[in-house]
């Protein structure tokens, strides 16, 4: 080969190599990261602190500085299914298990301060029965076996979030165990163990009374704390039975209350509880199978007798349960919405038909709103009847979006590749735009700003003036599916729970109560407002940033490729253009953006995670 050839071959290979070194080279972050040891999951938390399980323990990030808020490795490597995030509070569970499935440790981290609150090893315990966080107590109760210098004994304690201190602690006698998660009362711990119900004065070590009822799992109670609810579920765990117990032990129902089916939703009322059950056979087509349904009853508060002669048919399951004035709404997720009086009697004329998977059920001036993957309708409370002169109907889609137009009075609903628009005051629908997406998207979000209408999805923005006119469209093309899916909201909306447990009864006080339809924003204001019975440091910081605006509320962050390699692109909402790009290094990057702290977390190699400032 000549020599020329030579040099040309060499200076092609160098203009490839560093094209590849630019392409390769990440965006200058405003924090780095290493955490010590190879990443397995990363996890940001409804207060903003990522949460990184690595090979040797468990990680926390705050941005602010590059030091790391924790590095919990008292345990070496975390797995997913070990770590429990308590809902609406700042906590994190790190469980392991030993010989036969035993929990022999346990721990408790505030991520907000970075704070280990509990541990079985620090705490005196061999082995963790039960491990309950309780809010707003804002307290955990702990039961177990306790070490050899304890003589192995059976005890439970309770410990204050706020500073880890133990409060109270109690040792039972003999073998009996806590069975199920107790109930914390402003005047003692309830206790179900393998032999009986136990009222505990954890002040004095006193049980103040034992009921002959085993075997709960968990329990509820009312407002006043005078009347207990205990739910026993099957061996096989598709059933389950409801106890009821007074605040002084006496065993209220005869017999209990046999459920068919797992309870999936419930509501104490003066007259009785309301209960929901799901039934499963457990097959693969379960959802749509005969059998598979979900039952209402409502329980008589005396007796524990279902009130209900003919309780409604539901032909699927309840998707939507809401306690209203004078009676019970619900919506199936196969299609079908009704409302049912506390005595039993439906109060519409016949079920209302609707397209299946109901997304929304909301209040609004002009009545009930409902939407789902087929259609949509405003309906007479009272009555059931449409208010809209007829539904409006599109092709069955899984992304549905909509907003409320207040300048306008109209709702603006998208799907089906379309736009349309509802008048609040006479129902009168129509088509005001196509909103067909490149890259085979549907939009996923439909937002009213100064400027229009922007319609948004992972890589489009659209934005439409107030008759449907388009100002503007900007795509950015994938790069291919990341590691990570896509961009992840920075705390995520309440789900509906399939099955009912007084954890989640605890963090989700409202859960039946039909909301107005209303913002995303003004809901996690509302979920803050939820928070505000509990006390303490990391729980105000985490009711400031529900309070708080999104700090990315004028811009999105899209995921494409660039002239420099892969990278975020972060576009402006109201102009469509792009204000700033952030190179990343590979290919299908791992990242999270956390819409309200306004940071994007970068996993830039397998130790080491890059955040960046998006505010800027």
């Amino acid at each position: 080969m000549k020599l020329s050839t030579i040099l040309k071959v060499a200076f092609c290979l160098s203009l490839i190599w560093a094209t590849q070194a630019v392409a390769q080279k990440a965006e200058a972050p405003d924090y780095r990261y290493d955490v010590g040891a190879k990443i397995n999951e990363m996890t940001l938390t409804q207060g903003g602190t990522m949460v990184v399980a690595t090979n040797d323990g468990l990680v926390g990030i705050k941005p602010g500085s590059n030091q790391l808020l924790f590095n919990f490795q008292e345990y070496g490597r975390v797995k997913p299914e070990e770590l429990t995030f308590i809902p609406n509070a700042p906590y994190v569970m790190v469980g392991q298990t030993g010989f036969a499935s035993i929990s022999t440790k346990k721990a408790v981290i505030d991520y907000m301060s970075g704070k280990v609150l509990f541990a079985t090893e620090s705490n005196g315990w061999k082995i963790v029965t039960t491990c309950d966080v309780m809010m707003p107590q804002n307290k955990l109760v702990v039961s177990g076996q306790r070490r050899a210098s304890e003589k192995y004994a059976n005890a439970v304690a309770i410990y204050d979030l706020n500073t880890g201190e133990q409060e109270s602690y109690f040792t039972f006698k003999g073998s009996e165990v806590v069975s199920g998660r107790p109930l914390l009362l402003k005047d003692g711990l309830i206790l179900p163990t393998t032999k009986a119900l136990k009222k505990v004065n954890m002040k004095t070590g006193e049980i103040e009374w034992s009921a002959d009822v085993d075997d709960i799992k968990w329990m509820v109670t009312d407002a006043a704390e005078k009347e207990i609810y205990g739910f026993e579920i099957s061996a096989n765990g598709k059933n389950n039975k409801v106890h009821k117990i007074s605040s002084s032990g006496s065993i209220l129902w005869e017999d209990p209350h046999k459920v068919k089916g797992q309870v999936a939703n419930f509501e104490i009322l003066p007259q009785g509880l309301a209960i929901v059950s799901n039934k499963d056979d457990g097959g693969s087509n379960s959802v749509f199978a005969q059998k598979n349904e979900s039952e209402i009853g409502f329980l008589s508060a005396t007796t524990g007798e279902d009130l209900w002669e003919k309780a409604p048919k539901t032909k699927g399951y309840v998707q939507h349960f809401y306690i209203m004035d004078d009676g019970i709404l619900f919506g199936i997720y196969q299609g079908g919405i009704n409302k049912i009086s506390f005595d039993g009697n439906t109060l519409y004329k016949k079920p209302l038909k609707t397209g299946e998977n109901i997304l929304t059920m909301a209040n609004t001036p002009q009545g009930l709103i409902y939407i789902t993957s087929e259609d949509a309708n405003i309906v007479n409370l009272a009555t059931g009847e449409q208010v809209w002169n007829k539904p409006l109907k599109y092709k069955r889609v899984d992304a549905v979006s909509s907003t409320y137009d207040s300048k306008n009075s109209r709702y603006l609903i998208s799907a089906d590749e379309s736009l349309f628009a509802v008048d609040a005051n006479s129902g009168e629908v129509s088509t005001l735009a196509e909103s067909k997406f490149e890259g085979k998207e549907s939009p996923s979000s439909v937002e009213i700003r100064d400027s229009g209408i922007l319609l948004t999805s992972d890589q489009n923005l659209m934005m439409l003036d107030n008759n449907g006119g388009k100002s503007w469209h900007e795509y950015y093309r994938a790069p291919g599916k990341s590691a990570m899916g896509a961009i992840l909201a920075g705390v995520a909306a309440v789900a509906a729970a399939t099955t009912a447990t007084a954890a989640y009864a605890e963090a989700n006080a409202n859960r039946n109560r039909l909301g107005s339809y209303t913002s995303r924003g003004q809901s996690y204001a509302d979920l803050g407002d939820g928070m505000a019975a509990a006390t303490g440091a990391s729980i105000a910081e985490m009711l400031r940033r529900f309070k708080a605006t999104a700090a990315t509320e004028n811009a999105q962050f899209i995921l494409t490729k660039l002239d420099e390699g892969v990278g975020l692109v972060k576009v402006n909402k109201d102009t469509g253009a792009k204000e700033k790009e952030i190179v990343l290094k590979d290919k299908q990057p791992e990242y999270t953006v956390d819409d309200f702290g306004g940071i994007l977390y970068y996993k830039a190699d397998n130790n080491s995670i890059f955040a960046y400032d998006l505010k800027k």
